[in-house]
């Protein structure tokens, strides 16, 4: 069965605390993001390593496996999106529809040692991307296709959340 799209508007989580994952944007900077992914990613790849990581734990609810392909995902369309607001301020970022995205990329059938590899790879190449942001950048900007208007600071908050969030999800 389908999932039924996310529409909300998570951008609120930047200026309060996700009463779901307890995640505080306020003490996330771009120097700390880092160490966050770092940190996050043995608990992704403890994650992909459960027996049952590909069963949905109810009709509405993505898998472990799914959210997993989704934060893989998240990780990647993220680093492009710092990396034009680095080389151009006011940067414009493409649509993404990731529940589109699930399907056409089949994440419900992913291999979990092929989405451990390539988690684990996107996650270090978005901290190493991070790392090398430098505070006078953190100001820059950026536009989603809906019209919100993101820093390097506030996107590095709101990336933050979605992959801790996540982790929440499949350990909650």
């Amino acid at each position: 069965m389908p999932i039924i799209p996310d529409e909300k508007d998570w951008t609120w989580v930047l200026s309060r605390p996700c009463p779901e994952c307890s995640f505080d944007a306020s003490t996330v900077t771009p120097a700390t993001v880092p160490g966050s992914v770092e940190n996050m990613l043995p608990r992704w790849r403890a994650v992909l390593r459960r027996p049952e990581v590909a069963e949905r734990p109810d009709d509405r609810t993505w898998s472990a496996l799914e959210y997993a392909c989704h934060v893989r995902d998240v990780f990647s369309l993220f680093d492009q999106r710092l990396n034009l607001m680095l080389d151009a301020d006011g940067a414009q970022f493409e649509n993404w529809d990731q529940d589109l995205t699930a399907v056409e990329a089949d994440y419900a059938n992913a291999d979990p040692a092929v989405v451990s590899a390539e988690l684990t790879a996107e996650g270090e190449q978005i901290a190493e991307s991070f790392a090398g942001v430098r505070e006078a950048e953190w100001g820059r900007r950026g536009l989603r296709s809906n019209g919100s208007e993101f820093t390097v600071l506030t996107l590095a908050q709101y990336f933050l959340h979605d992959a801790v969030h996540h982790l929440h999800d499949v350990d909650g």
